[in-house]
């Protein structure tokens, strides 16, 4: 009898196991897609003239006419390795440097919160 328990045991464990690894990769895939969205669409927010118009200060990589007031914005992720300081310095960059130029995306409600995640998601594929 005990013998049984431990095999259904196993085989439940084994199942278990299974179904976990095959949600995990269907989320990852999803959650994979979800940010090829967001990189995409932030592509199209940063060189918006109404919303980001990054480009009027900085190079971007296939970005038409930039400007050379601001750094490229290139290798963020080594320039900003915590995503999240990144995304602080777009919502309000006059915390960093209160003299900046840069316009004050998220505190005057330049971009929404999604709008702004989306441009993260693309300055930090970048």
């Amino acid at each position: 009898m005990i013998r049984k328990s431990k095999g259904l045991l196993c085989i439940a464990s084994a199942l278990l196991v299974g179904v976990s690894l095959s949600s995990s990769a269907a989320l990852a895939a999803e959650s994979g897609s979800n940010l090829s969205s967001n990189i995409e669409e932030g592509k199209k927010l940063s060189f918006s003239r109404p919303k980001g118009n990054c480009l009027a200060c900085h190079m971007i990589k296939e970005g038409a006419s930039p400007g050379n007031i601001a750094p490229p914005l290139i290798v963020m992720k080594t320039r900003f390795p915590d995503k999240q300081v990144l995304k602080n310095q777009i919502w309000d960059a006059s915390k960093r440097n209160p003299e900046t130029s840069m316009p004050l995306f998220g505190r005057y409600e330049i971009l929404t919160e999604d709008e702004l995640d989306k441009v993260v998601d693309y300055i930090y594929s970048l």
